[in-house]
């Protein structure tokens, strides 16, 4: 809607306001100036005009509003201008200034000038057409529209906390108070010879006031005409408090540092698709500031977990991505070609095999924090390349890694929150030693009523936790309990059904059967089990722990057998497939190749000494410590896919 009349508003002392364009009066009564608000009239000349109607308490503190970023242009202009402009003049000036489109072919109208709403109206290309002009303008002008460097003296945090006792319409203008800032314009509103910019940085926010007069050169127009919102800038100037208390850099000179082709996304809808948040989440950071304060705070559990490690006498240690065999994990890996070598290699599924092999090169702490890459499913807890810490201590057991897996956790939660009782999606999560200990045959015992080591006959005990599961479990998906070669697996399976899910508050679970543990060490005082832990928190499963195998010719039988298993597997699920008509059997997660690492074995055949090592998942332990329900919410660029 164009508009080709400046308003001038006067409030009178009475209930009533008059609003004067050059073409009509038109008096207003007193039930309409109740309160702030505004519509669009026609004129008798035919010109559409937009009110902006003001209450006569509102009028009286205009300057501090307009300070604020509120409020109509032709409060300190207009009206103050009719006094001493000629109605040519004023009307010269009126067209000049009616005639400048905002980007999006919208006119200006009584309201501050907001980059992004007005650009509401355009197509993303449209807008970029016009910013890419305006960077031709930039160049043309002799600025540099991507510029080199900026020296800034401060963030806006520490502005905010150096003169936090600056009081309401005070100016700090000495000479050590004049500050240089710099960062992405988030919001714009001008009103005539003043505007208001907020300049968002890594550390926060902060105000720049923007008064033509005190501005040098050209920059206010400038300012007016060539900058918008997502624009990086630097600004010099003073430090002032408006007087409804917002900190404001009174600028005097600023430079465009990076000038942006693309509009972000509305103020008040944000970024809500949530796929394109994932795509996107340099705009989504942009956008949602606490998505950023997630990945600080990762940076920071993660510091915290290096620094332990260090204290406690741990080396970090880089193992290879690239492997000739995927090991240390039961996992389909990812799979390249290297052309020089002409081999197939593997993406890493765990690090354990060769932070194992520098203990058996003489090293007795070991730690990595690494990328894992596994070829498997997605989920709100799985993200096919994630974050584990692993390590590995000579001459110690598995309780020597309960203890550190507690003590890593809780000063993750003290480094971030400063307390050990903790909100995760609305249930209270109590991290204070000492956390509970409890072995999988135990806790299948009180989820089922079934102690499995009492039967000899693996079919009979099918049939018996199937009977169990159905009694209290409308609706469980049982189908892989009939599947389950052994006794170990039966009992693994099962916990994995309807036990695991339980264990809200931290949870050792401890001695898991030897058939799914093809690494550990052989429990002391319990056969068929071995030493091992994992520890479960809100339902999930944040650390896996040993007592390290070291017998090489143990570890190979493990092996070997993990290997069987495996393509016994491979075998009932070809025959399963077969059954449905499935031409493609493979398409499953367990159809890869499970090698033996023959060099693991050479290496251990060498001597390892005694040890215990622990995996534990960062990603899972910053989603604890951030509240957060999907693991692609922890990882700053999850996979997903094709779009």
């Amino acid at each position: 809607m164009a508009f080709c009349c400046r308003l001038s508003v006067f409030a009178s002392l009475s209930s009533s306001i008059t609003v004067r364009s050059p073409f009509c009066y038109v008096p207003l009564a007193a039930p309409y100036v109740s309160q702030a608000w505004s519509s669009c009239f026609q004129c008798q000349s035919g010109n559409n005009i937009q009110l902006l109607y003001i209450h006569r308490q509102q009028f009286a503190s205009r300057r501090s509003r307009v300070e604020e970023g509120f409020g109509a242009a032709a409060l300190g202009i207009v009206s103050n201008r009719s006094k001493s402009t000629s109605t040519q003049e004023a009307a010269e000036q009126r067209k000049a200034e009616d005639s400048k489109v905002l980007e999006g072919g919208r006119r200006r109208s009584g309201r501050p000038e907001d980059g992004r709403r007005s650009e509401g109206t355009s197509s993303r290309e449209d807008i970029r057409s016009i910013r890419l002009k305006k960077v031709e303008s930039l160049r043309a002008g002799g600025s540099v529209p991507y510029a080199y460097s900026w020296k800034k003296t401060h963030s806006a945090s520490e502005l905010q906390e150096k003169h936090a006792k600056l009081g309401n319409g005070e100016e700090a203008d000495k000479e050590e108070d004049h500050v240089s800032v710099a960062g992405r314009i988030m919001a714009r509103r001008a009103f005539g010879k003043l505007a208001f910019l907020t300049l968002r940085d890594d550390s926060g926010s902060i105000q720049l006031y923007c008064e033509k007069e005190r501005m040098v050169n050209d920059m206010f127009e400038q300012l007016k005409n060539v900058l918008d919102v997502g624009d990086f800038v630097g600004a010099t100037g003073t430090i002032k408090r408006t007087e409804k208390g917002e900190l404001s850099v009174c600028t005097k000179n600023f430079t465009i540092l990076t000038k942006s082709l693309l509009p972000l996304p509305d103020k008040w809808h944000g970024l809500t698709d949530v796929e394109k948040r994932y795509r996107q989440r340099y705009v989504d950071m942009i956008m949602n500031p606490e998505v950023a304060d997630v990945f600080r705070l990762r940076a920071k559990i993660t510091s915290q977990i290096r620094r332990h490690m260090e204290e406690l006498g741990y080396l970090e240690i880089e193992t290879p991505i690239l492997q000739g065999a995927a090991g240390g994990a039961e996992a389909r890996p990812f799979v390249t070609y290297h052309n020089t070598l002409e081999r197939d290699l593997f993406l890493r599924i765990a690090t354990e095999l060769h932070l194992k092999r520098m203990m058996v090169g003489g090293f007795e702490k070991v730690f990595e924090i690494g990328r894992i890459f596994r070829n498997e499913g997605i989920s709100a807890r799985h993200n096919p390349e994630f974050t584990s810490v692993e390590m590995y201590q000579a001459y110690a057991d598995y309780h020597a890694m309960m203890e550190i897996a507690e003590d890593i956790i809780i000063r993750c939660a003290m480094a971030t929150h400063g307390r050990l009782k903790l909100q995760y999606q609305g249930t209270e999560i109590v991290l204070e030693k000492p956390w509970r200990r409890a072995t999988m045959k135990v806790l299948v015992e009180e989820a089922t009523g079934i102690d499995f080591s009492k039967f000899n006959d693996l079919n009979a005990a099918k049939n018996a936790a199937l009977s169990a599961l159905s009694t209290n479990n409308e609706g469980l998906e049982t189908s892989s309990i009939v599947n389950c070669l052994s006794f170990g697996h039966l009992l693994n399976e099962i916990f994995e059904l309807v036990v695991e899910r339980t264990l809200i508050q931290p949870t050792f679970v401890t001695d898991y059967p030897v058939e799914i543990s093809p690494l550990a060490k052989p429990h002391r005082s319990c056969a068929g089990l071995v030493e091992r832990f994992e520890l479960f928190v809100c339902g999930r499963e944040l650390a896996n722990a040993f007592s390290e195998l070291t017998d090489p010719v143990e570890q190979r039988v493990r092996f070997q057998s993990q290997i069987q298993v495996h393509n016994d597997r491979l075998l009932i699920a070809a025959e399963d497939a077969e059954k449905k008509g499935d031409s493609d059997p493979k398409e499953n997660n367990d159809a890869y190749e499970v090698k033996l690492d023959e060099d693991f074995i050479t290496a251990l055949e060498y001597g390892m000494p005694p040890a215990a090592g622990m995996g534990m998942g960062v990603d899972r332990l910053v989603m604890l410590l951030t509240d957060t329900a999907s693991i692609r919410d922890v990882i700053a660029f999850p996979v997903l896919k094709s779009q």
